[in-house]
């Protein structure tokens, strides 16, 4: 009788759970890049009302880290992990990255949603020959074990890349990458086309506008009323530098002669905070840039050249171990308490808010309270 008491508990818990956690319509594609270079960072247990809490609907990760990918699992949130640079190497080889796919994703199958596994990061612009080189034998090795274990249907593999692998981004109608990269870009899309995965690059306004914040208008960057610009050769207007640069890159791609590949947004975000000459890293800007960016993926935009966005916020946390600028430790949506850095408006009448959180999980607290009590 207990046993079924408790039943009905935990599955009482689950529905309170789904239905208390404030969300963004289905159509949504967000994700947010989970990263973990912080000593002061909770359970992963405790991430996923944080993660429902914003309207996500995937999480990337810069590992396969076994505590995370078990604490998500029958969560319905799906996965990117990923392969570190300094693998790359070794996953040329068939049976080292079948290996690495059994341990680190297929075990974890179906439980936790994993949809992608991502092979290296901004490994063009790292100007490492070796690992360049390796770069495309390492996704066809991953690829090659997925196929093998029959999960190539359900899992796609690809890279991230750097915006420094564009050569021109302005107007995006003459995007180009650069001339040093293309061979290797060229390989890399082919593995694209050939396997139906997407091209993942990450996406920053915010170093444009810091670097030069008298030449490029601040309401620009962060989605609010503006002018725009007409692209000269498309006649397109571009309101915000974000579709702008997507765009760019879709004329790259087209270039080389490269058509169906999607682009996605892997990394793009704004920072609470920075130093003296990091221009524009406010509370108040990372709120406005979130927050729009969020709303216009709830509202399924496109750019004007008609990408839509698959795009991963950077990032979940504020983390306190990453080396560079103060920019660098504050680019989270939440501070490891698990309170947010600064209210975030998902729609027009929804935030999430420090104390929305608070309140949440107060919530959830009390019913496990009630819970406890009832089951002794």
């Amino acid at each position: 009788m207990k046993s079924l008491r408790i039943k009905s508990l935990f599955s009482s818990l689950v529905l309170f759970v789904l239905v208390s956690s404030p969300t963004l319509s289905s159509a949504t594609s967000l994700g947010i890049n989970y990263g973990q270079l912080g000593n002061n960072l909770p359970q992963p247990t405790d991430v996923i009302p944080l993660i429902n809490s914003i309207g996500a609907t995937k999480a990337k990760l810069y590992d396969a880290n076994p505590q995370i990918l078990s604490a998500f699992a029958n969560t319905g949130i799906e996965f990117m992990v990923a392969i570190g640079n300094n693998l790359l190497s070794s996953m040329g080889d068939p049976q080292q990255a079948l290996t690495w796919v059994k341990s680190n994703v297929q075990t974890y199958l179906p439980a936790t949603k994993i949809t992608g596994i991502m092979v290296g990061n901004e490994v063009l612009t790292l100007n490492n020959t070796e690992l360049s080189n390796n770069l495309v034998p390492a996704m066809e090795g991953v690829y090659a074990a997925l196929v093998s274990l029959g999960l190539d249907k359900s899992i796609n593999v690809t890279t991230a890349h750097s915006l420094g692998v564009m050569e021109s981004t302005y107007p995006p109608s003459a995007g180009a990458f650069q001339q040093d990269y293309k061979v290797y870009m060229q390989a890399i899309l082919s593995f694209h086309v050939q396997t139906g995965s997407p091209f993942y690059i990450n996406m920053y306004p915010f170093f444009a506008y810091t670097s030069s914040p008298s030449e490029v208008d601040l309401n620009y960057v962060l989605f609010e009323p503006n002018n725009g610009f007409v692209d000269p050769t498309t006649k397109l207007l571009y309101d915000n530098m974000l579709f702008a640069q997507i765009d760019a890159v879709y004329s790259a791609i087209t270039l080389l002669g490269y058509k169906g590949v999607s682009i996605c947004e892997s990394e793009t975000g704004w920072p609470s905070k920075g130093d003296a000459d990091e221009v524009g890293a406010t509370l108040d800007n990372a709120a406005k840039y979130n927050s729009n960016l969020i709303k216009m993926v709830a509202q399924n935009k496109v750019t004007p050249l008609g990408s839509s966005l698959d795009i991963y916020i950077f990032a979940l946390f504020n983390e306190n171990m990453k080396p560079g600028p103060t920019s660098e430790r504050n680019f989270g949506l939440f501070e490891p308490d698990k309170m947010p850095v600064y209210s975030v408006r998902l729609t027009d009448g929804d935030t999430v808010s420090s104390s929305a959180v608070k309140r949440y999980n107060s919530l959830i607290l009390l019913f496990f309270c009630i819970a406890s009590i009832a089951i002794l």
